[in-house]
């Protein structure tokens, strides 16, 4: 008895040293997430002022940018997945987690290499830019992955989280413009006399600038490798918290004292990527044109690409007993169910020849663990 009671003492007096304990292990797993937040917040001014904390878009290997010439990509045609984290995020979301995770410490990267003989790639980018400005790098990066290795690329699969799936389709927009917008860069750059970074150099090799853009353009060659994109809690109508974001920044700035003021200039500060999210802006022209706060911005239509399986799932955060309005408009936590699933990929009707939709709801899961869930990692498993 005398022992027993010893024994729950000294458990009693080590429970604040258990506690500090798992606090610290919490704050060294997630200390590389300190770039990421501080570049989805404050990217956008980051990168104008040439901050040396700004993000570069790159693919990832060890915590460190690899040019693409310095991957070393040789297995033959191998099936490569590409995947690409959401605001605030990095790629290490999709490779490890805690040890005594539901799922384990290996997440969907590694498993689908181990399992399915797939071939991942990480990349890691300023979430905190437009996400026009970075679809378009990622169409770049895309294309001089599969110049750079046409006989290693095989099929080729986007999977995307959140902001990262706007990205996706962001890219696949520009893809298909493909020299038309390489021509307007190009030239767009040559007449301020700025130089091409070496990136983009890649992308434009073959590429001979005009004062014009070409009757019929060519469209980026990765297009001809993609077969399916899978689309992890995307905001494609948008997302109800920047939404939101947006009124209580206007009320503020509309009760017009030295306070609200203060707040509302505060919140207008957030980056260019979080204010994209309120309705999924994809196209430079969309968030270009004049804000009127009466009226929502005329978005453009993002097409889904011709010959390409895409793969929707979306989260269910509330318990299937709550009234069901909420249960929709709460979604995932952060992204509504209407929003989730998305206006364009529920009519069959407009789906391009080839092109193929399946969605996918999973309970009782919130927006983050759509990155862990094991159902999650199983549908990918049946369907890479």
């Amino acid at each position: 008895m005398l022992r027993r009671a010893f024994s729950t003492l000294a458990q009693a007096a080590l429970l604040p040293v258990r506690g500090a304990e798992l606090l610290y292990r919490a704050g060294r797993a997630h200390q590389h997430f300190f770039q990421p937040v501080l570049n989805g917040a404050l990217g956008d001014q980051l990168a104008a002022r040439h901050d040396p904390r700004a993000i570069a878009f790159s693919f990832r290997r060890g915590g460190l940018d690899v040019p693409v010439a310095e991957l070393h990509l040789t297995e033959p045609k191998q099936k490569t997945i590409v995947f690409l984290h959401g605001l605030m995020g990095d790629e290490l979301i999709w490779q490890t987690g805690f040890p005594d995770s539901p799922v384990g410490p290996l997440r969907y990267g590694p498993r689908l290499a181990a399992e399915a003989g797939c071939r991942p790639l990480y990349l890691r980018y300023n979430s905190g830019l437009h996400i026009s400005e970075n679809g378009r790098t990622l169409s770049r990066l895309l294309t001089e992955l599969v110049e750079t290795y046409p006989d290693a690329v095989g099929e080729l699969i986007l999977v995307g989280h959140s902001m990262g799936g706007l990205l996706i389709r962001s890219a696949g927009y520009y893809a298909v413009k493909g020299d038309e917008v390489r021509s307007a860069e190009v030239n767009g750059k040559e007449a301020k006399g700025e130089g091409i970074r070496t990136g983009e150099k890649t992308a434009a090799k073959n590429y001979r600038p005009t004062t014009s853009a070409p009757p019929h353009p060519k469209k980026a060659p990765w297009l001809a490798h993609l077969r399916s994109v899978f689309l992890l809690g995307v905001p494609h109508e948008g997302s109800y918290l920047e939404q939101n974001g947006q009124l209580v920044e206007r009320l503020l700035r509309r009760i017009n004292l030295f306070p609200t003021r203060f707040l509302s200039d505060a919140i207008a500060r957030r980056s260019n990527g979080i204010k994209d999210l309120g309705q999924a802006l994809l196209v430079d022209e969309d968030w270009q044109q004049p804000d009127d706060p009466a009226l929502p911005r005329p978005r453009t239509t993002v097409p889904l690409l011709p010959g390409v399986r895409y793969h929707v799932l979306v989260g269910d955060w509330l318990r299937a007993g709550r009234l069901q309005a909420l249960r929709d408009y709460f979604g995932d936590g952060l992204v509504s169910a209407a929003s989730g699933r998305g206006q364009l990929f529920s009519d069959e009707t407009e789906l391009p020849p080839g092109t193929s939709v399946r969605t996918a709801r999973f309970g009782q899961q919130h927006h983050g663990g759509l990155l862990y869930n094991a159902g999650v990692y199983q549908y990918l498993r049946q369907w890479v």
